[in-house]
């Protein structure tokens, strides 16, 4: 029995051995969002500016160039984020701005 080889014996490289490659499944990116301001002729450039801050973190400056922005073009993006997270600060700002009785309208659009 000397002569004879085990099947663990095998050179692993031999016939009958294959090789299993795992796949990673491809991770898609989640779609973005733009979270617009729309222009109005009744809110006040303030409380525009103290939204920005409020809901989106804008510094004075920046969020005082967005307002300027919107009130000059109609319209200026506030920030571009997922879809649970935009919708939820256009939620923010819509329901603050009914709260406080300014007409201001916030939407969002695929990027």
């Amino acid at each position: 029995m000397a002569g004879k080889r085990d099947e663990r014996d095998q050179d692993p490289t031999g016939p009958g051995t294959s090789v299993i490659a795992k796949t990673r499944p491809q991770t898609k990116r989640p779609s973005l969002y733009r979270v617009l301001l729309l222009n109005d002729d009744y809110t006040p450039m303030e409380f525009v500016v103290h939204i920005l801050q409020k809901f989106f973190n804008k510094s004075t400056d920046d969020a005082t160039r967005i307002m300027l922005h919107v009130h000059q073009h109609g319209v200026g993006e506030c920030g571009v984020y997922t879809y649970e997270v935009a919708e939820t600060k256009v939620t923010q700002v819509m329901d603050f701005a009914r709260k406080n009785q300014h007409p201001l309208q916030c939407v969002m659009e695929k990027k």
